[in-house]
């Protein structure tokens, strides 16, 4: 008869968990280590895909009194997942608005539809990564940044809406964009150094 195997030491199991969650981690790490490369150039390539879409306006537009303001400094973070998590929140936005019917005539819509390519590619590369991140991490995402952000866009659609999407209301909203691709860049960027 064969003789049992004496139980395995309690550092045993401690080594096999360490070695699963270093596994895991790694895991993490390389389905994220794809979007470095991207970060360093989406904003800029972004806001100058932003610029080329929308080119002056032949007239002067007035200084529209939208009281769609945010509290950027909410946005300030050294956590890498809870900055993808904004960033993904912010595109999601930006693409919603910026994919609408009723932009002006005069946008070229073939820069628009270059720049919705790519925020649904950067999109889906955030979602990978964040989905490998839950596996690991189920720290919840700061309730009043989702809203305050969520109030930010809806104000944005509130704005075009009241102005009958005039071009002049629509350079307002690409102005913001402007500065959320500016936000996105300081996000990504003070997280992956």
């Amino acid at each position: 008869m064969a003789v049992p195997a004496s139980p395995q030491h309690p550092r045993g199991y401690g080594i096999l968990l360490l070695t699963l969650l270093l596994k895991a981690l790694a895991t993490t790490a390389s389905a994220c280590n794809h979007l470095r490369p991207q970060d360093a150039t989406f904003s800029h390539d972004s806001l100058q895909l932003l610029r080329d879409m929308a080119p002056t306006l032949p007239q002067l537009c007035p200084q529209h009194n939208a009281s769609c303001s945010f509290n950027d400094t909410i946005l300030d973070t050294s956590n890498t997942r809870q900055a993808d998590k904004t960033t993904h929140d912010i595109l999601q936005h930006l693409f919603t608005i910026l994919s609408s019917p009723s932009t002006p005539a005069h946008w070229n819509d073939s820069q628009r539809q270059s720049l919705l390519n790519r925020i649904h590619r950067y999109t889906q590369h955030l979602e990978q990564c964040l989905d490998s991140s839950d596996t690991r991490s189920q720290k919840r995402w700061p309730r009043n940044l989702h809203l305050a952000i969520k109030k930010h866009f809806s104000c944005l659609h509130t704005f075009l809406q009241d102005n009958d999407y005039s071009a002049c209301a629509w350079e307002h909203v690409r102005l913001q964009a402007r500065a959320w691709f500016l936000h996105i860049h300081n996000l990504t960027g003070n997280t992956r150094t």
